[in-house]
């Protein structure tokens, strides 16, 4: 992975970002607006990004190195969960925080961030082992992100507060949140890269279209919420640059060593550094939000870990 390409994407990426600040401070576009274009994102154009690369004429990976970066994926997947439990005692959080430097720790920007950079720095036949590292996302977000957040407000100071919705939910209303556009997408583009079936022009076409506007909406949308904070809520908070030194630093570059010895296929660690580099997720955030939890950690951790992502992947990025 060339750290010129990446410097060069970042950049991009944050003239981006900046064209959305602008675009909100002109009143060109609204809040409303940026979350239609949110659902545009979710559901419609990073599903098509992820099922163009299915569909592509290129060198197709194996059934084997799927499964390898499929086990790998998930090997990482449950460390983070472990660091997560570890970074709030080194930084020395107090306990009612806790959940929210987890829940950040675990859930990097996969899909909003992680694909359009994928497919930039990496080109798209990265995308397959993106898919797979969004299909165990998707699974743990509504599994142990939801476990997390029900016992975090079980543990909340007032006993009479309401345990009611999603910590109340059944093992099936949990699991159909686990079929959803996320899901389903990566595991078609999954499919249909191991079917290598042949669709019409008009249809690859029509989806490579949708898709190639994912970086532009992504990065307009994470501008929008960059410029409705002020730079108090997000500069002046220490654990939370400490954090991003551990998370999105040593972590990455720690995980890439350790596997650098079981993971021949570049591509395969590559595509696992950058979705390792990426910044936090805004779904923690959505979850949060929706369980009434306090969210202002969790916002100022996703914003500052995305404006110094312009730096903090490049770094990343030199581990390799």
């Amino acid at each position: 992975m060339s750290i010129t390409v990446v410097l060069q994407q970042m950049i991009m990426i944050f003239l981006l970002i900046g064209t959305g600040m602008l675009l909100y401070k002109k009143q060109i576009l609204t809040e409303p607006a940026s979350r239609q274009i949110s659902g545009i994102i979710v559901n419609v154009t990073n599903p098509a990004l992820l099922i163009c690369s299915a569909l592509s004429d290129g060198p197709k990976a194996s059934l084997a190195d799927l499964g390898k970066a499929f086990c790998a994926y998930a090997v990482i997947f449950a460390l983070l969960i472990a660091v997560g439990f570890l970074i709030p005692r080194i930084l020395r959080v107090p306990v009612h925080e806790h959940y929210s430097y987890q829940l950040l720790t675990v859930f990097g920007n996969v899909g909003f961030i992680g694909i359009p950079l994928a497919s930039a720095v990496l080109g798209t036949g990265s995308l397959i082992f993106v898919s797979i590292f969004n299909l165990i996302f998707n699974i743990l977000i509504y599994t142990f992100g939801i476990s997390l957040l029900s016992h975090a407000k079980m543990r909340r100071a007032d006993p009479a507060a309401d345990a009611s919705g999603l910590e109340r939910s059944s093992v099936w209303e949990r699991s159909r949140k686990l079929i959803n556009v996320g899901t389903i997408s990566a595991a078609a583009t999954i499919i249909l890269y191991l079917s290598d079936v042949q669709v019409p022009k008009i249809v690859s076409s029509t989806l490579t279209y949708m898709g190639q506007s994912t970086t532009f909406l992504s990065m307009i949308v994470l501008g929008v919420s960059v410029a409705q904070m002020s730079p108090k809520d997000i500069f002046t908070h220490p654990r939370l640059y400490g954090f991003t030194l551990l998370r999105q630093i040593l972590v990455p570059i720690g995980f890439i060593l350790l596997a650098r010895p079981f993971i021949s296929n570049t591509l395969i660690l590559n595509t696992l550094a950058l979705m390792l580099a990426v910044p936090a997720a805004n779904m923690p955030l959505m979850l949060s939000k929706q369980m009434q939890m306090e969210t202002d950690t969790i916002s100022q951790g996703i914003i500052l870990t995305t404006i110094l992502s312009l730096l903090t992947i490049p770094i990343v990025s030199l581990a390799l």
